[in-house]
């Protein structure tokens, strides 16, 4: 009775489980998988969020498909792009949701990288979309493997999905990278919520895929990175291209986002504010991240482990020795030493042993975490 987009393993996997019995029990843990900032003691202009959304033009309603003129003058200003070219959306998954509807017939493909976010499985699903990796590399730092690139367009290739920095490897995309993967006539979808989160300086960086020339480019961000504000639900979409393509993509897309009409009218007129209010939480976070990741770093120096490199984001990958299968290394390190970690194949790495962490964490809570981890590496 129900659709085969929907159907899912409902058993929950063994660490979930564990961490749940942890809790029953009273036994402390430190979570190093924490991604709610609101939850992380990072300050917020209170002050200025909450006169935002006082605003009494939220009383009328104006339905307006792309959002209102003032929100996406706002929104476009964060991607350097013009106002016509941008549209609301409710939140980033929306907008790939969106894209999918815009780009794909059910059964077509998009091509996404590996490892990644594992959202985007259940995405393409629920859209009836068919996802087919193209691998990251790493060599010391990360890389888009072209060649994969290429081999993974076939005749129903309607997409190319770039995450800049990528979760959870933290890799910007380059623009030879970009200029490359644009070169094969596709439309681009580039998600970079996480761009204004560096580790260090990139010059290779691309600013934002929407600076490359190229047939469709879908740039996306929005306030749940950007302003570390997940519960005010607003996204956006920067279209770029050749001018025709454009034009059909932006008409298209009226009609979509015109049958559903999402974005709420507060967090439309606050959002110029909102993100305004955002650079002392975002100068937080970032302080925060490159300390964290600096303190994994030193924390594993000389041991079996190794931090990867990592250019941007809220994440860390470390490699373990390769002594044990990934899923007992990290039930063993929830059990024995109380810390709490995602194993690398929950984010499709192919090979193993490694533990994705995040760099959120309070700095206190992240060094028990690593100084932990060390222990077990020197023990193995």
């Amino acid at each position: 009775m129900l659709s085969r987009r929907t159907a899912h393993a409902s058993e929950t996997n063994p660490f979930f489980l564990a961490l749940a019995k942890r809790r029953i029990e009273g036994r402390p843990t430190i979570d190093l998988t924490v991604s709610n900032p609101t939850d992380l003691a990072f300050p917020y202009d209170e002050d200025a969020i909450l006169s935002a959304l006082s605003d009494r033009r939220s009383l009328r309603y104006e339905p307006e498909p792309f959002g209102l003129p003032q929100a996406r003058s706002a929104a476009a200003a964060t991607l350097g792009a013009a106002a016509s070219q941008v549209v609301l959306t409710t939140s980033t998954s929306e907008a790939y949701s969106l894209l999918f509807k815009l780009l794909c017939d059910p059964g077509d493909d998009v091509l996404i990288p590996e490892p990644s976010y594992p959202l985007f499985e259940h995405l393409a699903q629920f859209d009836g979309v068919h996802i087919v990796p193209y691998r990251l590399l790493y060599d010391g730092a990360w890389h888009v493997d072209l060649d994969s690139v290429r081999r993974g367009i076939g005749p129903r290739t309607r997409a190319i999905v770039m995450v800049s920095p990528n979760n959870p490897t933290g890799n910007y995309a380059k623009r030879d990278e970009l200029v490359a993967i644009a070169e094969h006539g596709l439309p681009i979808i580039s998600d970079e919520v996480f761009a204004e989160y560096g580790l260090r300086e990139v010059p290779a960086r691309v600013r934002s895929a929407i600076d490359i020339e190229g047939e469709l480019t879908f740039a996306l961000s929005g306030l749940s990175k950007l302003a570390a504000l997940p519960q005010m639900k607003a996204g956006w979409i920067a279209v770029a291209g050749r001018r025709e393509r454009v034009d059909e993509a932006l008409s298209r897309l009226e009609l979509l986002i015109d049958s559903y009409l999402s974005v709420g009218a507060p967090v439309q007129h606050a959002l110029s504010q909102l993100i305004g209010a955002s650079e002392v939480t975002r100068h937080a976070i970032r302080t925060r991240i490159r300390a964290n990741y600096h303190r994994a770093v030193a924390g594993v120096a000389g041991s079996a482990a190794t931090v990867l490199d990592a250019e941007g984001g809220w994440s860390a990958v470390i490699r373990l020795p390769r002594v044990d299968t990934e899923t007992s290394l990290a039930l063993r390190f929830l059990e024995e030493h109380g810390v709490f970690v995602h194993p690398g194949h929950f984010f499709d790495f192919r090979e193993e042993p490694y533990f994705v962490v995040s760099l959120l964490a309070s700095e206190l809570e992240f060094a028990r975490g690593i100084a932990e981890l060390r222990k077990m590496v020197d023990d193995l």
